[in-house]
């Protein structure tokens, strides 16, 4: 395992490149969050031993309208070999998320940031975007945007990283 020395530490910060960017290479843990659910809030760590999907979606986003129901598959078909799509509302206003979800639903764990601040620990840079956690927490892979061409790359992705329990 390489960590940085404090003299590459003390370059990266004079250049003022984000940290936290560091954290979201392949094979490095995912930064933990809570976010607020509907009862309660979830953590990352809720998931150990899962794969997660974690989704960043707005109400405004026309193409996570159009993933709501390609997650809903996905989590009905892999959720038994320890799938679990987490998606995270960006919206500031809670309602703007509900009405959107009258007519799109998730049947996922559904959270809401309307902070932003998990978009900053993830350097999320568009809507929707995708990170895939294996069992250990570790990222495998990252996405932004979405459509059909992203389908099958992501759901390949997905068996993959089940097949490795």
């Amino acid at each position: 395992m390489k960590f940085l020395n404090l003299k590459a530490l003390a370059v990266i910060i004079g250049l003022g490149i984000n940290v936290h960017a560091l954290a979201l290479e392949t094979g490095k843990p995912a930064p933990e969050f809570t976010a607020q659910a509907g009862k309660g809030n979830i953590q990352l760590a809720d998931y150990r031993g899962k794969v997660v999907y974690l989704d960043f979606w707005a109400s405004w986003c026309g193409p996570c309208k159009l993933s709501f129901p390609w997650m809903n598959a996905l989590q009905s078909k892999y959720g038994a070999q320890g799938l679990q799509v987490v998606a995270i509302n960006l919206d500031t206003k809670q309602e703007d998320a509900l009405e959107f979800l009258k007519t799109t639903p998730g049947n996922f764990h559904i959270a809401y940031d309307p902070k932003g601040v998990m978009p900053r620990q993830y350097e999320i840079k568009g809507m929707p975007s995708s990170i895939l956690i294996d069992r250990d927490g570790k990222i495998l892979a990252q996405h932004a945007g979405f459509n059909d061409a992203s389908k099958a790359k992501i759901e390949q992705a997905i068996v993959a990283s089940l097949g490795n329990k």
